[in-house]
Formats: structure tokens, C-alpha cells, sequence
């Protein structure tokens, strides 16, 4: 078969790999001028390490892309640390990234809160019914088991940095899903996810694959017996497409799908994500701190504070300090139209909150990173609302973020999914 793949993330290159293993001619098409997708990175040139444009890792439960880098005989080059993740209580920074850590965070209280956390934690890690958690939101399920102090102060704060104004309405399902499939030990690629990314377009060009760069998906369309025709500056006819972009982006590029199949991607729901990424002189955090979960009612300026190189040694930067601030934003926030200037002056006072001794002078250089389409919004019943990966138009098939549920978005999953579309494809 001729098969076109929309999209070079991790999850199109996969299905890719699979594809072409088989047989197939496998021709990817991608808008932007490099593979990788929303896990891309950049690099200065005294840097031997990429730095992700959106901040990623892995989870050692990340079976799928773990699988993939096995198949291409990796592993070697997959590195895993433990990071401190701390979550702030009057004034003080608390390690809060396990369920045992969580307990001995201060904000619990004593007695009855502490129990019913501890118990709430080990039943969502155990349980693997999440058809029947997701037929509540998460803020309903939680102030009920939990308690109201437990959730005001541990899980609301994590829903509203997710989800803004839909927070009430995720579902618990999700909630689920982050317990369950993550892990204390946290991992990358050596020199980054682009370069996995790169060696990953390497392998797929030397299997046969073609991958085309700045190559924008204007349609596709259905043509009797010449198969799907897609037009990216030029028209050519493929007997499968593969589309893994967005959900909005499908509807644009498929305007002949049926119409309850084109209302139900319009229908889903997601969040963007504003990310600014810091090369410091100095080290931001004196204790180490890989990531900040900071509480919206506290009044910073953006979701998480990740020091990346309390991950990543600063020695694969050249010595730099790589610091991300970032947020999850509901489409038409106004840091999507500040200038990078204007998102800096904004952000950057918060850093003394974080150590007392920064200035600005510290910041060596800053890159801003924008994408309207980063966490989709799950629902209540919200497996009811997953588009089909074979879509109605006979061929065509839609693999996306948006069709992982019940797990969360990510490399891993992107992986998954783009593999089992991969399969469908082939039967």
C-alpha cells in the first residue's frame, strides 16, 4: 500500500516504523522544519544537549515508548534520575511527587484527612475501574472520599493549573490516570527528545520512509478508485492516510467527513499551553527542586516552574541553568498575544519568590514557545466523545492526543496510539 502520515510527532513516526516494517511505501508530511511534533526541542552551540520546547520526560510505566526505543535497540541512551518534585504550604516548599511523600506533607493535618488521603491514594493505584470513576467530575468524587480539606488544598489547585474555568467538569477518570501510571523515577534521551527524534528520522529514511518538512496539509479528499487524494503544494493519491494532528486540524483538512463525525471533533475540548524557557548564569533553585507546583490562588503568574537542569546536568548546557515557566491556558488567554518582551516582564518577578537572590541579570537569553492544542479536557462519560481512529471516510484514519483517554497526553501515548492505528491500518 501507498500510505501518507500527517504529522511527525512521536506517535506518526511510530505508526510509520510499523508501516514501512511491513511493507508499505510510507510518505510523512510535516508543516513545521523538524520531526519531533509538541516534544521538539532547540539548542544553543556550546550546548551538547536539546533542550524540549514544551517540557517532557518519561515515567519508568512508560511502556510504549520505552517498547519502541527497544526496537530500534536504544536503550543504552535512555537515561532515568530522581528528580524532587515540591508543592508549597505556607511559604515553604514540601517533596510531594508519591503517596508516601504526599503523607508527610504538613498541609494534610493530622488524623482523619491524613487516612482518608492515604487510602483514596493506595484505592486509585490499585483500582483499574475507571469506566465507573469517569461517570463523575473529579471535584465531586474528591470532596466527597477525600474530604474538602484534602482537596482545597492538594487536588483543586492541581485541577484549576490544568484546566482553568472547565476544572469543576474534568472527570475523575483522569484524575486516575495521572496516580496510576506515574512513577518517582523520571527519564530522558541522552542529548534530549530531538535528538531521539532525529536518530528516529534517520532510521525511518534509511528504511525507505519519506519524510517531508515544511510541508502543509491544505485537504484531503475521497476520489473513487484513485484512493484519498492529499494536497501538500501538490496533489498525489495514497491508498491510507494516517492524520495525527489535532482534532480541529482533521475537520479542516477532511471537510467531507460525515457530519456528526466533523461536530464531534469540533465538539472536544482542549487547553493551550504558553511556555518561556530561561538560560540562567546561576542555579535558580539552591535546594536542588526540579519542579514547582504552584497554586493559582497564591498569585504567580504561571502554572509550574520546572529547573530542568535539577534533571539534566548544567555541564550538557554548557554550564547554563535551564528554568521553564509555563501554563495551561484556555484559547484567547492574553499571554497568547504578549509579545515575548511583555510575557518576560510578567513572569519574572516571581522568580525571587523561588530565590530571594535573583535578578535579572541573571537571565542569559529566553525563548518563548506557544501551541493552542496541549491538554485536551475529559468530561464526564468522556469515552463516549472519542472520535474513532478509523474514520467514516473509507482509508482514512485519525490518531491523536485526544483519543489516548483515559490516560493523559504525552510522548508515551502518542507512541501507543500511533502504533495501534498502525495496526488497524494493516488489517
Amino acid at each position: 500500500m501507498k500510505i501518507a502520515i500527517i504529522g511527525a510527532g512521536f506517535g506518526g513516526m511510530a505508526a510509520a516504523f510499523d508501516l514501512c516494517k511491513a511493507g508499505h511505501q510510507v510518505t510523512i508530511f510535516e508543516s513545521s522544519d523538524s520531526v519531533g511534533g509538541l516534544a521538539a526541542g532547540f539548542k544553543e552551540p556550546h550546548w551538547d544537549s536539546y533542550v524540549e520546547k514544551f517540557y517532557h520526560h518519561w515515567f519508568q510505566s512508560d511502556r510504549s515508548i520505552l517498547g519502541l526505543i527497544r526496537d530500534l535497540g536504544w536503550e543504552d541512551q535512555v537515561i532515568f534520575h530522581r528528580p524532587y518534585t515540591v508543592l508549597l504550604y505556607n511559604g515553604r516548599w514540601y517533596p510531594f511527587d508519591s503517596i508516601l511523600k504526599a503523607l508527610e506533607f504538613p498541609g494534610l493535618g493530622y488524623g482523619l484527612d491524613k487516612i482518608r488521603f492515604g487510602f483514596i491514594g493506595l484505592y486509585l493505584r490499585a483500582t483499574n475501574n475507571w469506566k465507573n470513576l469517569e461517570k463523575h467530575t473529579a471535584d465531586a468524587w474528591m470532596r466527597r472520599w477525600a474530604g474538602a480539606n484534602v482537596y482545597e488544598k492538594m487536588w483543586r489547585p492541581l485541577l484549576i493549573g490544568k484546566f482553568g474555568p472547565y476544572y469543576a467538569d474534568v472527570n475523575m477518570a483522569w484524575m486516575w490516570a495521572r496516580l496510576k501510571a506515574r512513577s518517582t523515577r523520571l527519564g530522558t534521551f541522552e542529548g534530549g527528545f530531538q535528538r531521539f527524534a532525529d536518530k528516529f528520522a534517520l532510521r525511518l529514511r534509511a528504511m525507505g520512509v519519506e519524510i517531508r518538512l515544511q510541508a502543509r496539509v491544505k485537504f484531503i479528499k475521497q476520489s473513487g478508485d484513485r484512493g484519498l487524494l492529499v494536497d501538500a503544494g501538490e496533489i498525489d493519491s495514497y491508498d491510507r492516510v494516517l492524520v495525527t494532528t489535532s482534532p480541529n486540524l482533521l475537520a479542516k483538512m477532511a471537510p467531507d467527513l460525515p457530519v456528526n463525525y466533523l461536530q464531534g471533533l469540533l465538539d472536544l475540548k482542549s487547553m493551550g499551553a504558553v511556555v518561556m524557557v530561561m538560560s540562567l548564569k546561576r542555579q535558580l533553585s539552591e535546594q536542588g527542586y526540579y519542579w514547582f507546583n504552584l497554586p493559582k490562588d497564591e498569585g504567580y503568574p504561571f502554572l509550574a516552574l520546572v529547573e530542568h537542569t535539577n534533571f539534566v546536568a548544567p555541564e550538557k548546557f554548557g554550564g547554563d541553568h535551564i528554568v521553564y515557566a509555563g501554563d495551561y491556558l484556555e484559547q484567547g488567554h492574553e499571554y497568547f498575544s504578549l509579545s515575548d518582551e511583555e510575557l518576560m516582564q510578567r513572569f519574572t518577578p516571581a522568580f525571587k519568590k523561588f530565590n530571594p537572590a535573583f535578578s535579572p541579570d541573571w537571565v542569559k537569553k529566553f525563548w518563548v514557545f506557544k501551541t493552542s492544542y496541549a491538554q485536551p479536557v475529559p468530561l464526564v462519560d468522556h469515552s463516549r466523545n472519542i472520535p474513532a481512529i478509523a474514520t467514516p471516510i473509507q482509508g482514512l484514519y485519525f490518531a491523536s492526543m485526544s483519543q489516548v483517554y483515559p490516560w493523559d497526553r504525552g510522548t508515551n501515548f502518542a507512541v501507543e496510539i500511533g502504533r495501534r492505528a498502525a495496526a488497524l491500518m494493516l488489517a
